[in-house]
């Protein structure tokens, strides 16, 4: 790699002294957790998603959690779940003591297949339906199935804050969704996450459940430390630290966003030009991605090397990442478990095998997204050789 250009990465936080100001001034207040900012982080971040509610928590996967765990998800249960996904969303099936029931995904999409859903909807209580790195998936699709057989869908939208699916946004289609803000993510709280629900009641339940299932009503704020028990529940909350810097990133969401749509756009028009390379695209004209990354597909032949590319891209100063390095059933521990084998599930597999994630983020330049464009030209040249 020439000494001139600097290294790209995968993803980078973008923290500068507004986030500072805002965590000195939570640490020099002396409350860390129970105080203001949460609530605030909590009411900003509902408007934008344009849900009635959203309820602070310690992660996403706390947030899936605790919305299988209030809707009673337990033994005996089975939720459905795609098969191309983080393995958090099989885990909260299994920390619930239920069955994750995987379903393959739309080779045109990555989303879980409506019909592999349709298939498989008999006896499910739940669908935890993911949008594959921020495009959303086939919604219609999944909320008549949902609906036929009289199970709530819940989106996990790690990857999909600010994405559309018609009029609405990601995490207002289902019962519930829950996003990230991993430091890396489209914003950050360092750690933590949020769930957003239109259902009262549940929003209730979550903001209890993720606090012990405290119940201070009986105390309220004439008798601090004074409170019941009437739930059980977890130590899932966000910290006053977090939710600062929370509040400090959706302030500049707006750029975030429009620096990822650009460089998107501007690697896909490099990409379109490579025969050898598939870049998803919105089911129906309905979904509009967020953006997380790009993710370029490789033919499932194998024709190219995908170890080879990758390789050529570091040369030139390109991180990359894989969304995800196996399908969640093929992980040891689900086929161990269940008994999955090679083969059950193709098109995860091929996308398992056959995708390099690309950087979008805003810490990449105009300049630096069409050097990634013309290093990917490169890198399927040396990705075909031999």
């Amino acid at each position: 790699m020439s000494s001139s250009r600097t290294s790209i990465p995968f993803g980078r936080p973008q923290i500068d002294d507004q986030e500072l100001a805002a965590v000195n001034q939570v640490l020099e207040s002396g409350i860390l957790v129970h105080g203001e900012a949460t609530p605030a982080f909590e009411e900003r971040f509902a408007q934008r998603i344009g849900a009635p509610h959203a309820i602070a928590v310690s992660s996403c996967t706390a947030g899936m959690h605790l919305v299988l765990f209030c809707k009673g998800i337990g033994p005996g249960d089975k939720v459905a779940v795609p098969a191309m996904t983080h393995v958090a969303t099989a885990h909260v099936v299994e920390l619930c003591g239920a069955e994750p029931v995987f379903v393959d995904v739309d080779r045109e999409s990555g989303n879980m297949l409506p019909d592999g859903l349709a298939a498989v909807a008999e006896g499910l209580s739940a669908v935890l339906v993911v949008h594959y790195l921020g495009l959303p998936a086939d919604m219609d699709a999944v909320l008549a199935t949902a609906a036929k057989h009289g199970f709530p869908v819940i989106e996990d939208c790690a990857l999909a804050v600010d994405a559309r699916y018609g009029e609405q946004k990601a995490g207002t289609l289902g019962l519930a969704g829950s996003f990230s803000f991993y430091p890396v993510k489209h914003m950050t709280s360092i750690e933590g996450g949020m769930v957003t629900t239109g259902d009262d009641e549940l929003a209730a339940m979550l903001a209890a459940r993720r606090a012990f299932g405290y119940d201070r009503t009986i105390g309220a704020r004439t008798k601090p430390g004074i409170y019941d028990v009437n739930a059980l529940g977890f130590n899932y909350r966000m910290s006053e630290v977090e939710a600062a810097v929370g509040l400090a990133q959706i302030d500049k969401l707006d750029y975030f966003q429009d620096v990822r749509a650009r460089n998107f756009a501007i690697l896909k028009e490099h990409l379109d030009e490579i025969d050898e390379v598939t870049v998803f695209e919105p089911v129906q004209g309905k979904a509009r991605s967020s953006h997380y990354c790009l993710n370029a597909v490789l033919p499932e032949d194998g024709s190219v090397s995908r170890d080879k590319a990758v390789e050529h891209l570091r040369e030139q100063g390109v991180g990359t990442s894989v969304h995800y390095p196996s399908a969640v059933p093929l992980f040891t521990y689900y086929k161990l478990k269940y008994g999955y084998d090679s083969g059950q599930f193709p098109v995860a597999e091929w996308l398992a095998a056959q995708t390099i994630s690309l950087p979008v983020g805003p810490h990449v330049s105009e300049e630096d997204a069409r050097r990634i464009g013309m290093a990917m030209k490169d890198a399927i040249l040396h990705g075909k050789a031999g």
